[in-house]
């Protein structure tokens, strides 16, 4: 990791807005650029106008100023930087805020910087808390990103308030957490608000009415979206015909996929961690459950499909953003995150990038690095310009933006229509 001004700390417990509007004279200037670009071997023209604008032109917003600030605003960040969690949360996790803090500090004009301290929460819920608690009690730390997913933060998020201690999680997304106190907030929409409108999107053309259900039973997140299904199913009078578990680090899901296919569902959806997803549809094609089958899971990323190959043709995901996604600032985003990292960005990147530049927004318009003065504001977001769309926050500290639903054709996710 590469972060401007960082400190990395590996704990080793049991335990954690310019838009993108070029002016005409800019127009003029590019296409001068453009001209030398041509003359120039070496690298693609996408690659030498990323290296040729300047960085606030490629934020693709006008970066939050913090002009009444000074010095640094260090932000604890909790991460699975090793573990289970490791290449699906933490990895891109990583990259996708290396990037953001990068922009946001090169892009101030007075010299205030946000600066990471940074805990390894090694995939597992005591990490997660001993994280929280060290950057509290230890490093004095009044603003914390993370945890990753809805299990850490259950048990971390209530500490945080303990102590007045602002945390915003990027990536988790199970009911009600966001509720449990007025200093935990969270950029991703809530299972409460994925699954509802994907499973209205999908029945309204589809038409389906028998489905099947397959989720992790030791995973909070999962087991509150198969719940949250359940009620969204029922609302639309779609019989559940079979419904099956397992465990998460689970090799072999033939029994189960099998219990799905006997009862010959029209569709099958499953809830499950990232590690699982592409060996639950690799073992369900070959088990025979056909392409023709839509198999529907939360957050499939251009990796999970990948990594499926043919198996993950027609299958679909209800999330909250993606890379087909048209919005000026996001398709920045991607251009930027694959200049930088050679490859897409998945959406846990997409989330950890988002909110700290949520974050970052809160911080300039509250005017101070004090965590009471940076919750008020992020409370008061409303309608932000975000990689997501127009960014939200209800009053709960949930987010609040519009979801997407996600299909494979021919090996890439397509905005389902």
């Amino acid at each position: 990791m590469d972060y401007d001004m960082l400190r990395i700390t590996h704990h080793a417990s049991t335990g954690q807005k310019r838009r993108f509007n070029i002016s005409m004279s800019r127009v003029r200037t590019l296409g001068f650029v453009l001209a030398i670009v041509v003359l120039i071997a070496g690298l693609s023209a996408c690659d030498q106008l990323l290296q040729i604008l300047s960085d606030d032109e490629m934020t693709g917003a006008e970066v939050p100023q913090f002009t009444d600030l000074s010095g640094d605003i260090s932000v604890g960040v909790v991460l699975p930087l090793s573990g289970r969690l490791v290449s699906s949360f933490g990895t891109p996790m990583d990259r996708g805020l290396q990037l953001a803090v990068e922009e946001i500090n090169n892009g101030q004009r007075g010299d205030a910087r946000i600066r990471f301290v940074v805990e390894d929460d090694m995939s597992t819920v005591d990490g997660a808390v001993s994280a929280f608690e060290k950057f509290i009690h230890q490093d004095g730390l009044t603003v914390i990103l993370g945890p990753a997913n809805s299990a850490m933060t259950r048990e971390a998020f209530p500490i945080a308030q303990q102590n007045s201690v602002l945390a915003v999680s990027p990536t988790s997304a199970a009911r009600g957490l966001s509720a449990l106190g007025d200093y935990v907030f969270r950029v991703s929409l809530a299972t409460d608000v994925l699954i509802p409108n994907g499973v209205d999107a999908t029945h309204a053309k589809l038409g389906y009415e028998r489905a099947a259900t397959m989720y992790d039973k030791a995973d909070p997140f999962s087991v509150d979206s198969e719940n949250a299904l359940q009620e969204a199913l029922a609302a639309n009078e779609v019989d559940v015909l079979e419904t099956v578990t397992f465990e998460g680090g689970d090799s072999d899901f033939s029994e189960q996929l099998t219990r799905i296919l006997q009862v010959n569902p029209q569709i099958v959806f499953v809830s499950s961690a990232p590690p699982d997803k592409s060996e639950i549809l690799i073992q369900a094609r070959e088990i025979g459950i056909p392409t023709t089958i839509p198999i529907v899971l939360r957050t499939l990323t251009a990796s999970d499909v990948e990594v499926a190959g043919s198996a993950a043709e027609g299958a679909m995901t209800f999330t909250e953003w993606a890379n087909a996604s048209d919005k000026p600032r996001n398709q920045v985003f991607v251009q930027k995150y694959k200049a930088k990292y050679k490859i897409e960005p998945t959406n846990y990147a997409a989330r950890a990038y988002g909110a700290l530049y949520v974050l970052a927004e809160a911080i300039a318009n509250a005017g101070s690095a004090d965590a009471s003065e940076i919750r008020d504001a992020l409370a008061n977001i409303t309608d932000l310009d975000t990689i997501f769309g127009g960014f939200s926050f209800n009053e709960v500290g949930d987010a609040v933006y519009d979801p997407i639903v996600l299909v494979v054709e021919n090996g890439e996710l397509k905005i389902f229509e």
